[in-house]
């Protein structure tokens, strides 16, 4: 390659840049073949909620067959304040953020910044690109038909990397995605990955702002997300420009880049038409 080529390669000229890259990924698809058809994290198709309603989640009641001879009166435990909520669990968004190296790394940077969040990694280049060359131990075709990252091999790097416990989740309908996201944000203090764009991309989210807590209140609805987007610092043709790490996405921005998943590659039974997350079920330690 000419001295010419590699400063229009280096600086993305008319697009040169991004035209490599797309050569790079076809090359090390054929090199790596196709993806194997073996077992991956499982999705978990969550059921629409039913009607909310504002009553706080109940305590558990006396079991039955309990004594019912009086006793000391208990104290009532008071119930739940209703207020709007505004949850971060990154004080630094900056200090974690990680932008994708390749145009196709979303999930590999993605993946990084939720390990950094969690101490496990660092943001430099380096853990990156080793973090990428890795996918051909997680993939399947199960999870992602193009041989790229799927939900699944992102739930698989993040317990090798000591990050276990993370479930992909599939949702009739945003609002059940990010509530129920937003709950086990709170509950683990750990990080959840949204995959945007109709599941081409990934978001970190790290927080949220909502009417009520949702760990307490089930008709509680988030409003928008904290989120860390590798696109950034970036501009898509399609989607915009990106935003820099920590920017509160509000609901019009939910809405416009949260989408159904619908990937050109082919179908997925259990994700097709639904909103997709990976989701922290084990609190940080």
């Amino acid at each position: 390659m000419t001295v010419v080529a590699l400063l229009a390669v280096a600086t993305n000229t008319y697009g040169a840049g991004d035209r490599f890259e797309r050569v790079v990924a076809r090359v090390e698809r054929f090199v790596a073949g196709p993806p194997p058809d073996r077992s991956t994290v499982e999705t978990v198709v969550v059921a629409p909620r039913a009607s909310p309603s504002a009553t706080p989640v109940p305590v558990a009641s006396a079991r039955p067959g309990a004594s019912t001879r009086p006793g000391p009166t208990p104290t009532p435990t008071p119930a739940p304040v209703r207020r709007a909520v505004d949850v971060k669990i990154v004080s630094d968004p900056a200090a974690h953020f990680a932008s994708e190296e390749r145009k196709d790394w979303c999930a590999p940077a993605g993946i990084q910044m939720v390990l950094s969040v969690l101490g496990r990694a660092d943001t430099s280049e380096a853990f990156q690109e080793r973090l990428a060359s890795r996918i051909h131990e997680w993939d399947s075709l199960r999870d992602s038909r193009n041989g790229e990252w799927g939900p699944g091999a992102m739930a698989l790097a993040l317990a090798a990397y000591g990050a276990p416990g993370y479930q992909v989740r599939a949702y009739e309908s945003r609002g059940d995605a990010l509530r129920d996201t937003a709950a086990a944000i709170s509950t683990t203090r750990e990080p959840a990955i949204l995959l945007a764009w109709r599941g081409a991309h990934t978001w970190v989210m790290t927080g949220y702002r909502a009417t009520a807590d949702p760990t307490l209140f089930d008709d509680a609805r988030v409003t928008g997300a904290y989120v860390l987007d590798p696109w950034y610092p970036r501009v898509s043709s399609i989607w915009g420009p990106s935003d820099p790490p920590g920017t509160f996405q509000d609901a019009s921005e939910m809405e416009r880049n949260y989408l159904p998943w619908k990937r050109p590659e082919g179908h997925y039974a259990d994700r097709d038409g639904r909103f997709i997350a990976v989701v922290p079920t084990q609190p940080r330690g």
